[in-house]
């Protein structure tokens, strides 16, 4: 794990988390699952996929209705702010156990809200997925590195589009020549 990213990424997280930035959130999520795509850090991946989830989680502006919202908001907020005091500190294991720590808060939401935010994740831990497959890592692998499993991944893959691409198609030599003769023009 990049630790200087991961860090720079939870403390931009915990400013946009606040300030509502959901694109913010997406971005910083992409940021990560790139790096965590090549070194296949399961650290990596977990704050990804978290940090994606709480971009869908904040779009969603009808969640802030349910009972529970304001509870879900500061127990949250308190998990980042733990989670990057124990990588600031190089302190793994409870960076670990604190990871956990935040799903169990999720588990504890009750009616809608809880079903809500449960269904994100697991729909962020497939999409994470998809693009850690796009980086060229192997479809067991990522489906292992992201606690689902191959079909559910093969599934959302195959109606993306990603697994069609053939990155071994290349443009014509006489079109790859005119695109350089007018680079020159």
């Amino acid at each position: 794990m990049e630790k200087e990213h991961v860090l720079n990424v939870l403390k931009e997280t915990r400013k946009a988390f606040h300030e509502n930035d959901s694109l913010k959130l997406k971005d910083l999520s992409n940021q990560t699952i790139h790096s965590a795509s090549v070194e296949q850090d399961d650290l990596s991946i977990a704050i990804a996929v978290i940090v994606y989830s709480l971009s869908k989680i904040i779009e969603r502006t009808n969640y802030q209705d349910y009972p529970g919202w304001s509870q879900f908001i500061k127990k949250t907020s308190n998990h980042i702010d733990r989670i990057v005091y124990f990588l600031e500190r190089n302190n793994e294991r409870m960076l670990r156990r604190e990871l956990k720590k935040l799903e169990k808060s999720i588990e504890q939401l009750t009616g809608k809200l809880k079903t809500h935010i449960q269904y994100v994740f697991e729909k962020a831990k497939i999409n994470k997925a998809s693009r850690i497959y796009e980086h060229g890592i192997s479809m067991e692998r990522t489906a292992k590195l992201l606690g689902i499993t191959v079909f559910e991944l093969a599934e959302y893959a195959g109606k993306t589009g990603i697994s069609d691409v053939n990155l071994s198609i290349t443009l014509p030599v006489e079109k790859r020549i005119r695109i350089v003769e007018e680079m020159f023009r």
